[in-house]
């Protein structure tokens, strides 16, 4: 009796045993198909492609075509901005010739549009007006299974499934997501328009170097998607890797146009792409897998007009700075510079003005300086180049012979006995003075010197007037002190004498 109760029980722990068994052996479970983690896709360029019929038949020669405004995937020209490069491909062109590429200019109004060049030829009311937006793809995730040698991972990108031509360089379109998609480029064209094996890579996660970069990419037919597979070449891949897939941008993944029914302008059309990875030992087993949500949406164009500006301000400076190497003799005001009477002669009076510029002007400024005429006594004119003779004090010739008005004429002026009238300068932000009054830009050498100067150019004398501060870009607040220095010998006849300096600013925009 205890012999076929143990026998009994034997035979049903087998039957159980056998069954579970069964089950466990012959059908080996995948992981769920929502097992990816931390999925997700960031596209180089989210904006949707632009599509519109052309209305008409413009002919050769024209830069301006007005659109469809019904039917199509764009039936106006909100989302065609200025600079977008497009083409007029026909109902069954393969991709966009080079020879009918244009950049739109002006947006004239809701269904008009003008562009560079002129068309090459007519156009047929059976065009289309495409610009493309394409960009590069970053999908990154975590693996929950471990992925083994000779597994692989399969992008699937959607397509146009109605298109029996889904890679042909120019975004797809139709009347829901469900029968639209992206485009992969112009399969069967050069080298370089379409996404290819050198375009895809794995740059994160278990080990990049082991992944195949002869990556099989299918473009998709009537019924089947894009995808992109890569293969596991040598040593496993953990689980829990993360992993980042990237295509890069040139070509790119062409963005669909928006779908023609139902799209509401500023609202994205919403894909989905999967990512599976695969078992490949012996029979092809799903391991992990995760849909991925994708939504190209209209960019928007942002536009404002800017002013030209150009600001310009004569400053006073006072005897408590250090402009030139020298605190100032006199308080200058920002219309003069009142030496009054000069205490002493064969001796240096100094003077400064503070210049300061603004401007956006993207070819920058100068400023360049003249003044009326010497110094003339009781404001006489001072004709030629005269001194003491005729009432006048002159223009200054430093130390030397060759100091002139030019900046290549600059010269060391630090001797008080060789009279006259001058300037110097000094960049106190910057580098925007034309020489620099010790020498460390300009002509002026500053050996053994501490004072560079020129003479003012001399209206009365014909002479135009010279650059003193200047810059090729756009600058914020650029100042320079202008130096201003005088000494008259004890012959100088007596009075009050006078010359009016004047300051341009120009701005090249």
């Amino acid at each position: 009796m205890k012999k076929s109760k143990f026998v009994h029980k034997s035979i049903l722990f087998l039957f159980f045993f056998l069954q579970f068994g069964f089950l466990f052996f012959k059908y080996p479970q995948p992981v769920g198909s929502d097992a990816l983690t931390t999925a997700s896709i960031t596209l180089g360029n989210s904006r949707l492609s632009y599509k519109a019929g052309v209305s008409g038949t413009p002919a050769a020669g024209q830069t301006t075509v007005d659109i469809d405004t019904s039917g199509n995937s764009d039936n106006d020209t909100d989302h065609l901005f200025p600079n977008d490069v497009f083409c007029f491909p026909d109902a069954g062109e393969n991709g966009c010739s080079d020879n009918r590429t244009y950049t739109a200019q002006t947006i004239t109004d809701t269904d008009t549009f003008t562009f560079t060049p002129s068309l090459v030829g007519a156009l047929e009311a059976t065009d289309y007006v495409v610009a493309s937006a394409s960009g590069a793809w970053t999908i990154t995730f975590t693996t929950a299974t471990e992925i083994p040698i000779d597994g692989y991972m399969v992008v699937t990108i959607p397509a146009k499934n109605a298109n029996t031509v889904p890679c042909d360089g120019i975004p797809d379109h139709n009347s829901s997501i469900a029968t639209n998609g992206f485009d992969l480029g112009k399969s069967g064209g050069p080298a370089g328009q379409i996404v290819a094996a050198g375009d895809v890579s794995v740059t994160a996660g278990c080990t990049p170097g082991n992944w195949d970069t002869t990556e099989t990419i299918t473009c998709g037919t009537s019924s089947t998607d894009h995808t992109i597979r890569i293969d596991r070449t040598t040593t496993t891949c953990a689980a829990g890797s993360a992993i980042t897939i990237s295509i890069d941008a040139a070509p790119g993944i062409i963005n669909p146009a928006p779908i023609t029914s139902g799209h509401t302008q500023g609202a994205a059309d919403t894909y989905t792409v999967d990512v599976t990875t695969w078992d490949d030992d012996t029979v092809d087993v799903a391991l992990d897998s995760v849909d991925i949500k994708v939504a190209p949406v209209e960019a928007v164009l942002v536009s404002t007009t800017v002013d030209e500006t150009l600001s310009f301000t004569v400053s006073a400076v006072t005897t408590a700075a250090t402009a030139c190497g020298v605190n100032p003799d006199v308080d200058t005001t920002a219309t003069s510079v009142p030496y009054s009477t000069l205490a002493a002669t064969e001796t240096f009076y100094d003077a400064a003005h503070d210049l300061q510029v603004s401007t956006n002007a993207q070819g920058g400024y100068a400023v360049t300086t003249v003044h009326t005429d010497q110094l003339g006594k009781d404001g006489g004119a001072c004709t030629g180049d005269v001194g003491e003779s005729s009432d006048c004090i002159q223009d200054t010739t430093c130390d030397g012979t060759t100091c002139t008005h030019l900046a290549a004429a600059v010269d060391d002026w630090e001797t008080s006995t060789n009279n006259g009238f001058g300037f110097s300068l000094d960049s106190s932000d910057g580098t925007d003075a034309a020489w620099e009054w010790d020498g460390t830009s300009g002509t002026c050498d500053g050996a053994g010197s501490d004072f560079c100067a020129a003479q003012f150019a001399d209206q009365e004398d014909s002479q135009a007037a010279v650059t003193v501060m200047s810059n090729a870009n756009q600058v914020s607040s650029k100042n320079i002190y202008v130096c201003y220095r005088i000494s008259v010998s004890d012959t100088q006849p007596a009075g009050y004498y006078q010359s009016i300096v004047r300051y341009t600013a120009t701005a090249t925009f």
